[in-house]
């Protein structure tokens, strides 16, 4: 009997583009899920371009239409998957929202982005981290911040892997099941980053070092999430697997990415710098896996 797979995922969204539930509902879909969407945010495009409009939702608009799902019996959900949202009061909410599904499905796996900033810099305001590390960490199945994110939610510096592990054991020791950093230089050289994370019901991190490819993209981070989630559940959780999986996908995309804008370059430089998910569909339900995590003991 095929498993329950339905999704709400509750994060941005751009008309034009991929970001936030551009990048996540596409590859869920094509793998098998039922994808049910909150646009945290409405943009017409990402904010890298000169210009962008568009509205935010906030907490009473999130809980109209949660109360319509649970009025009609549509909130039957197997994850919530959450990511970019500037609204503190609304990521309160977001906490209730967890309630009312886990209710409805025990069984119910959070996975959450914790999206706040990148590279020593905060983009939303400052009282979306008090929320995540009072209200939201406890909760989740899943985390996936960055390393600027991790060191966030635990006030550790990061400067060694072994201060990686000792944040992630913070996370753990207050609810966190499974933390995954999707991206990390700590050790790493120019031409390689890592990747680490630790399932908590085994003794064991999974590492994994990723070439670096010398271009920037927007999306990468929301596409992670969403990968993860789709090969934790079709590797029943595991960790080195979903991993590697993900990664490819992710290195496979970005490259058909740069080809198709060498062919088809646009003098919008911004733009060139969009996902091709679609051009990728192939890449994305078939990914080769070149790159090995390793697995190493804790202490």
């Amino acid at each position: 009997m095929e498993s329950f797979k339905r999704v709400l995922s509750i994060q941005s969204h751009v008309v034009s583009g991929y970001v936030g539930n551009k990048c996540a509902v596409f590859p869920l879909q094509i793998m098998g899920f039922e994808v049910d969407a909150i646009n945290s945010v409405q943009l017409s495009n990402h904010t890298g371009y000169k210009t962008y409009y568009g509205q935010i939702l906030n907490e009473s608009d999130l809980s109209e239409l949660i109360t319509g799902l649970v009025e009609n019996e549509l909130h039957n959900y197997s994850h919530l998957l959450t990511g970019y949202t500037r609204c503190p009061k609304f990521l309160k909410k977001v906490v209730e929202v967890y309630k009312i599904l886990k209710m409805k499905n025990p069984g119910l796996i959070y996975v959450c982005d914790p999206v706040m900033g990148d590279n020593k810099e905060m983009y939303v305001p400052k009282e979306i981290l008090d929320v995540y590390k009072n209200e939201i960490i406890h909760l989740t199945d899943i985390l996936t911040p960055n390393e600027y994110e991790l060191e966030l939610l635990t006030g550790i510096t990061i400067t060694t892997p072994n201060d990686i592990y000792k944040a992630m054991n913070i996370l753990y020791a207050q609810g966190c099941k499974t933390v995954v950093v999707s991206s990390s230089n700590i050790l790493s050289s120019n031409s390689v980053m890592k990747c680490i994370g630790r399932n908590f019901s085994y003794e064991e991190y999974v590492e994994l070092d990723i070439p670096i490819i010398d271009q920037s993209f927007i999306g990468t981070g929301d596409f992670f999430t969403a990968l993860l989630l789709i090969w934790m559940n079709l590797t029943n959780n595991d960790l080195k697997h979903s991993i590697e999986k993900t990664v490819a996908t992710i290195q496979a995309v970005i490259k058909r990415t740069i080809k198709y804008t060498n062919e088809n370059s646009s003098k919008d430089p911004i733009s060139n710098k969009e996902l091709k998910l679609i051009q990728s569909l192939s890449d994305i339900q078939n990914p080769e896996v070149t790159i090995f995590g390793t697995m190493n003991k804790v202490g």
